[in-house]
């Protein structure tokens, strides 16, 4: 199962009866942030219905649905299974909704939502997901800019230096397995 991760936002939006359904499929680093700001910016909405997928701490996939006030397991679950089928992960999607003045019934509020969001993912670029990791490495003073430039090219990033008697300790972060192969 390769697992799949949005470059930046999309949008996708659904009318159904009048009630507008609008997705905004997000990475999960600014998913807090737009939605406060999408409930600054749609103040007259009815709800902000929300899903997201991403690994913890432990390494473990952690996921959330909330329905925002629509009847349970009608919104908020609907959405996580359609990011769960399409193999999302570091993302969420939150959809904004204005109610039409029909009731649509848990069938159809469950096809709305899961359809909104179908179509935010639809219009994303995705790409590949690729575990990051940080690592320390040793060199001594006349390995270091050997070093330095294998890790350059292999995209690893030098977030701290730190210099001993003997040589440098370099605290780097990239791709796992670039990382493992590096060794100490």
């Amino acid at each position: 199962m390769k697992l799949l991760v949005p470059e930046g936002e999309s949008t996708g939006e659904l009318e159904d009866r009048r009630s507008r359904f609008i997705a905004h499929f997000v990475p999960i680093g600014i998913f807090e942030a737009r939605l406060a700001d999408l409930r600054a910016e749609h103040r007259k909405a009815n709800h902000f219905v929300t899903a997201f997928r991403h690994f913890d701490e432990s390494g473990h996939i952690a996921e959330s649905a909330k329905d925002d006030g629509e009847p349970a397991g009608t919104s908020g679950m609907p959405c996580l299974k359609v990011l769960t089928g399409a193999n999302i992960i570091e993302a969420g999607v939150i959809v904004v909704r204005y109610f039409g003045g029909t009731k649509l019934g848990g069938g159809g509020l469950s096809r709305a939502y899961s359809g909104a969001t179908t179509l935010a993912i639809d219009a994303a670029n995705l790409r590949p997901f690729v575990r990051q990791a940080k690592k320390v490495v040793h060199a001594t003073f006349e390995e270091m800019g050997e070093l330095e430039k294998r890790l350059a090219v292999a995209g690893v990033a030098i977030e701290d230096r730190r210099f001993t008697e003997t040589g440098v300790s370099l605290a780097v972060s990239g791709e796992e397995g670039v990382l493992e192969s590096l060794g100490d």
